[in-house]
């Protein structure tokens, strides 16, 4: 997406970048899970979910989120593991996210752990996305956000059995 897409569509762009079955997944375990480094987010897609992403295809779909500049890739030396992180844009999608009609349709038939946090994002409205976001771009970006009492948004997505 380095030229922009093929066409004027903005439907035809997020399908350009998001129209596969991996993308959404990779950006979703770095957003939700801090996953943060390669091996991770393999680790996380093939240890702890159903999911089981090559690492050919986790590869290609970290190299199209940085070329969509919704992630940053460090160029790590050698012998270091190079850290992805989220942009702006990617912090923008948390509403998107809780709004998007295959996440909401997607609901109903999977299990309470890997469904809390769309459910938790759909009932915590506007608020409780903001506060997910200045957390996010705080993590990530390293701005500064401003103190909030009780539990973090981060706290408030995480699942209780």
């Amino acid at each position: 997406m380095a030229d922009g897409p093929r066409s004027g569509c903005p439907i035809n762009a997020a399908i350009e970048v998001f129209g596969d079955r991996w993308t959404l997944l990779v950006l979703r375990d770095v957003m939700f899970g801090d996953r943060r480094h390669f091996r991770q987010l393999q680790s996380q897609s093939q240890s702890q979910s159903d999911e089981g992403i090559a690492s050919n295809i986790l590869a290609d779909r970290s190299r199209t989120l940085v070329e969509a500049e919704l992630l940053t890739r460090d160029e790590a030396g050698r012998g270091k593991r190079a850290t992805y992180t989220l942009t702006e844009p990617a912090i923008q999608l948390v509403p998107v996210s809780r709004t998007s009609a295959p996440g909401a349709w997607g609901i109903a038939p999977t299990s309470p752990e890997l469904r809390v946090r769309a459910e938790l994002l759909e009932t915590g409205g506007p608020e409780l996305w903001q506060d997910f976001m200045a957390e996010l771009r705080e993590r990530y970006l390293g701005v500064t956000r401003t103190a909030s009492h009780g539990p973090t948004a981060t706290e408030r997505l995480a699942w209780k059995p």
